[in-house]
This record gives C-alpha cells, structure tokens and sequence, in this order.
C-alpha cells in the first residue's frame, strides 16, 4: 500500500506531518491493506492565511486493485479533523463496497 501525501503552498508539508498521516492511514485502512494498492491525501487551506471556519480540507483518494478510486472530502477548522473525518468515510465506503461484492 503506498501512500503519497500533497500539500497546497498554504500548508508546509514537512516529514513529521508525512510521518503522522501516513502511520495513521496505515493503522486506520489496516484490514483493507490487501486490497489497496495506493493512497493519495491531498491538504489544502482555502482561505490561506485569512481565518475562516472549516476551511482546512482533505481529500483522501483510495485506489484498490480492481475497483475504480474512491475519493471522499471532508472540511473542518484543523488539518487532524479534516484528516479523521475523510478517513471515516472512505473506511465506511471501503467497508460498504467490499460487502457488496462478497454478496455477489
């Protein structure tokens, strides 16, 4: 599973903040890591220094081997709330979706 992390110019992309996210994804995705292939996290601040209410934004995007990706977004006023919300998401998604094709 290979995870690539993106930032906008407003927000410093620096190890510590790869290392946290990624050890994060790894831990949270831990039961579909046989069936991801790739991850993709995109942070974003859309106000840039200006202050504005929940306007940190993640975008996670999860590729699977044979699925087309699954993106998920979510805003909040911290990047570590915007991360934990897209990350519920996509494992909600990931869950519904793998279910679905058992079922079948």
């Amino acid at each position: 599973m290979k995870i690539q992390i993106n930032t906008d110019k407003n927000i410093e992309g620096h190890q510590r903040l790869e290392n946290y996210f990624s050890e994060e994804l790894e831990k949270g995705l831990a039961r579909f890591e046989d069936k991801i292939t790739r991850i993709e996290v995109h942070f974003g601040d859309e106000n840039g220094e200006k202050f504005s209410l929940n306007d940190k934004k993640c975008v996670l995007e999860v590729r699977t081997a044979k699925l087309q990706p699954i993106t998920v977004t979510e805003h909040a006023e911290t990047l570590e709330k915007a991360f934990n919300g897209a990350l519920s998401k996509v494992k909600k998604t990931l869950t519904t979706t793998f279910e679905k094709l058992k079922a079948h």
